[in-house]
């Protein structure tokens, strides 16, 4: 599976902007999407997932209130709608799937496949 992420961009505090995950698979249904991002100098961290049927989503509390995940099943493509943007959510944002081995398993599932990263910045 390859994933594309994309939507990146500079924007100001306060702004929002969403990030489209497209995934190179017409089995789309059998994956768990999540997001992750990494700051400069900083280690990746967990974003936000989403379950293969969408039904159940997670968040890291930096975000959580503010982003939102979700995905389209006809397109393949996973989203990260991201509002109230603030500079330290600045970093390069990834996409992620994991295989379903788990349909319950969304939280604590490794990831399979990454995305290449696409870079946010936001200036105050």
């Amino acid at each position: 599976v390859q994933l594309q992420a994309s939507g990146g961009g500079l924007v100001q505090a306060g702004d929002s902007l969403r990030l489209p995950c497209a995934a190179s698979t017409r089995r789309f249904n059998m994956y768990h999407m999540g997001w992750f991002r990494q700051a400069p100098g900083k280690q990746r961290l967990f974003v936000g997932s989403i379950s293969f049927d969408g039904r159940t989503t997670y968040y890291a509390d930096s975000v959580k209130g503010r982003f939102t995940v979700s995905r389209d099943s006809a397109k393949s493509t996973a989203y990260l709608q991201m509002d109230s943007l603030k500079p330290e959510d600045t970093a390069l944002y990834y996409c992620a799937a994991a295989v379903l081995r788990d349909p319950d398993g969304l939280r604590t599932t490794t990831y399979d496949y990454w995305g290449q990263g696409t870079p946010v910045t936001v200036s105050s």
